[in-house]
């Protein structure tokens, strides 16, 4: 895409146009060069169409490790052998006393995540239910819940206790998926978001990155996300963990994720496009760029399996970037 036609793409999706699939594949034929205009309209196009507040959310690993499924990014798969912490669901007051430093910190909501395939004929799900409970109840924190595959009756479960949005990634695009996982199928997670939302539930579902797939399956996991309808998107960058199946790939560098996150902006106008897992590691002295790159939400805090960063670091960031910690 020439720089002329990239300047009038930006400007005709501000004045409404919906972006097609061909056109947002020229996008991904542009230069370095014009990566910084590409960023920039990007930038224009938060602003226009979900304004300048960034969400940020911490997340706290409830239960972990010793995951029945094959992910090959995942160092809480039972396939491979990680430092990653093992450990059943910890109490309701250890999980609620980590919310409330989270909150101290400066996050404005909190997902519980837990390791495993799913709810369904879990034994810890009525535990869960409390445990979110009195989260919501000793804090101000929006509560999300990540529990993996959920059931239509569990999904409206949550809802009744006042969860408000269900976290369940789609990882990567339904062709490349088979090589990521092949333990439970593409259409599992489909299902699953389709449940969340069928009980009233926003839908927090994003992917990772950097794990060999191409641009077109990038392309592909942003138009599936916008056929969901996606509240909030947060985007991972592999950080290849010793142990795990992927630990000999290479991420991919700072302006290609820039690159990355600008055009999940250009197809997600309103959406919350959240940079997750691996942003510290793969964008390093260009994490302030991404906040200028359509980005408008973090995982703030420690991750899963390996920590992050001060989170007043992080609101210094969005603050010098001219946007509004909400």
């Amino acid at each position: 895409m020439e720089t002329s036609e990239l300047i009038a793409l930006g400007e005709h999706i501000l004045t409404g146009h919906v972006i097609t699939y061909d056109e947002a594949k020229q996008l991904t034929d542009i230069s370095n060069a014009d990566i910084l205009l590409l960023t920039a309209y990007a930038n224009k196009i938060r602003q226009h169409y979900a304004g300048n507040k960034v969400d940020l959310c911490g997340i706290l690993n409830a239960r972990s490790g010793m995951c029945s499924e094959d992910c090959k990014f995942c160092a809480q798969s039972v396939y491979h052998q990680t430092a990653s912490p093992v450990y059943p669901l910890q109490s309701v007051t250890t999980l609620v006393e980590l919310a409330k430093q989270a909150q101290a910190a400066g996050a404005k909501r909190i997902s519980i995540v837990t390791s495993g395939k799913g709810m369904e004929n879990d034994p810890d799900f009525e535990d869960i239910v409390a445990i979110l409970q009195a989260i919501i109840a000793e804090t101000d924190l929006h509560v999300c819940a990540n529990l993996g595959t959920l059931s239509l009756s569990q999904a409206k479960q949550l809802a009744a206790i006042g969860i408000k949005r269900y976290a369940h990634n789609l990882e990567t695009s339904e062709r490349f998926y088979p090589e990521v996982c092949t333990t439970h199928p593409y259409a599992e997670r489909v299902n699953t978001i389709a449940a969340a939302r069928a009980a009233g539930l926003e839908l927090c579902t994003g992917g990772i990155i950097g794990l060999g797939e191409s641009w077109q399956d990038r392309l592909d996991l942003a138009f599936a996300l916008r056929e969901l309808g996606a509240e909030s998107v947060p985007l991972n960058i592999l950080n290849p963990l010793p142990g795990t199946a992927l630990e000999h790939l290479h991420p991919p560098q700072p302006l290609e994720i820039l690159k990355t996150f600008a055009l999940f902006r250009f197809i997600l106008p309103s959406a919350v496009i959240r940079p997750a897992g691996g942003r510290e590691l793969n964008l390093r002295d260009f994490q302030g760029s991404v906040m200028l790159a359509g980005a408008n939400g973090l995982i703030v805090g420690n991750y899963l399996t390996f920590s992050g960063r001060d989170t007043a670091a992080d609101l210094k960031m969005v603050t010098d970037a001219g946007l509004v910690p909400g």
